[in-house]
């Protein structure tokens, strides 16, 4: 067997655009700095929601790439309603009350026929296919990465197969991700996805996370090793004339139904109305998919006027707003299953050298992050006078030209550190 080769199985690879294909690229690149060959598996023809071939750059062409076809149910589920099923795809869910017909029984299906998730077709074609590459070239150790976590199937089964060592590597939870709740699974689907999620934590040799909450999690369920190596940001050379003119407060990312942080529309309405100068430069832009449900409670205080929703961009654009922005908004759902969840836009906000104004969850790992290396403030949904009181001081400093970042502590959340911590787990193992 071959230590000094990997194989990583990864649904999320160039050119798919969003979060999911940043880890692995970005680990992919740094591998080779420290010993390591990487080889990735990905899909040959898969149904991304989002793409950023600007992307696909960032892949040498000393890699080796392995593919092979995936069958996916949103290529037929197009057929009835392309805009919805790319929507589901991506993640965004209307709220119950204004879901259609047709959105009930996309979820329902794809809650309860595709378990765990829609790319479970590509599991035996997949594992068939790396058996004998595995075999062939003296592999001795493979990466899954999810969600999907129909990968971390591909190698439970792989493991069970043959002589390898296994790291199930998880960007977000499994059964406690906040969306599982609004697929309509039956009794029986939930219980599928707990005994599947038993067996890859069980038997998997390392387990790897993003979060200490998703850590402290996974070990009340398993007594196998787990690491965690967080989401982190890359060196880039974008640059920029200099900062908006206007106070912009900017989010980049994608705002589901539920990421919709009402105290903070109100807070704004309130501060545009009692402040005329805050009035005349305030601009909220939205950079990436916005759920409708999002857009309709950011009319409904008042600050349709004040809205710019950009959509999706490029990556390099992506970072561009960022260095533009005065101010970049990071909100996570207000409960108890989002504190392990840390967006990987907060490592790039990171160096973005422009405050982060963040909502979410008391005692979120995010929080943490954000408090120790000077990057922002972070507040509760609870805390509407303390958020309008910070915002207020934003907004003074800004008018005084004096809004910056004096950020500490950021080098161990490069990705280059966190690929040397990576390869030195794979080498002790």
């Amino acid at each position: 067997m071959n230590k000094n080769k990997i194989l990583i199985i990864t649904y999320y690879w160039p050119p798919a655009g969003g979060p999911g294909v940043q880890r692995w690229l970005k680990f992919v690149k740094y591998l080779p700095e420290f010993g390591i060959e990487p080889i990735v598996y990905c899909p040959e023809n898969p149904n991304y929601p989002i793409l950023d071939e600007s992307l696909v750059n960032e892949v040498s062409e000393n890699i080796t790439i392995l593919k092979q076809p995936i069958s996916e149910p949103y290529g037929w589920a197009s057929l009835f309603s392309k805009g919805k099923s790319n929507k589901i795809s991506s993640g965004v869910i209307p709220k119950p009350k204004k879901q259609t017909i047709v959105e009930k029984a996309m979820l329902y299906v794809r809650g309860n026929f595709f378990i765990p998730d829609a790319r479970k077709n590509w599991i035996k074609p997949s594992v068939e296919f790396l058996a004998q590459y595995i075999k062939e070239h003296s592999i001795s150790t493979i990466i899954t990465t999810g969600p999907p976590h129909s990968l971390h199937i591909i190698g439970l089964q792989l493991k069970t197969n043959l002589s390898v060592k296994w790291f199930a590597d998880f960007r977000d939870p499994w059964t406690t991700i906040g969306y599982h709740k609004d697929l309509k699974l039956t009794a029986s689907s939930k219980a599928k996805h707990v005994e599947l999620e038993q067996n890859v934590l069980n038997t998997a040799d390392h387990i790897i996370v993003t979060s200490h909450h998703t850590k402290n999690e996974f070990q009340t369920k398993t007594k196998q090793p787990i690491t965690v190596i967080t989401n982190g940001y890359d060196k880039h050379n974008n640059s920029i004339e200099g900062k908006d003119d206007k106070f912009t407060l900017s989010h980049i990312g994608s705002l589901l139904s539920e990421r919709n942080p009402l105290v903070l529309w109100e807070t704004l309405s309130e501060l545009i109305e009692e402040n005329t100068e805050f009035s005349d430069v305030f601009r909220l832009q939205l950079i990436g998919v916005v759920s409708d449900d999002v857009v309709e409670s950011i009319h409904q205080f008042g600050l349709k006027n004040h809205l710019d929703v950009v959509g999706y961009v490029s990556h390099d654009d992506a970072i561009k707003f960022q260095m533009k922005s005065q101010l970049l908004l990071l909100i996570e759902i207000d409960s108890e299953d989002t504190k392990a969840i840390i967006a990987g836009k907060v490592f790039e906000y990171l160096i973005a050298e422009t405050p982060i104004l963040a909502l979410g969850p008391k005692d979120a790992d995010v929080e943490k992050i954000i408090t120790t290396t000077n990057t922002g403030t972070y507040f509760n949904y609870n805390q509407k006078a303390e958020l309008k009181s910070q915002l207020l001081t934003y907004f003074e400093a800004f008018q005084n030209k004096t809004l910056k970042v004096n950020a500490i502590g950021l080098q161990p959340y490069s990705r280059k550190a966190l690929t040397e911590k990576l390869s030195q787990l794979i080498k002790d193992n």
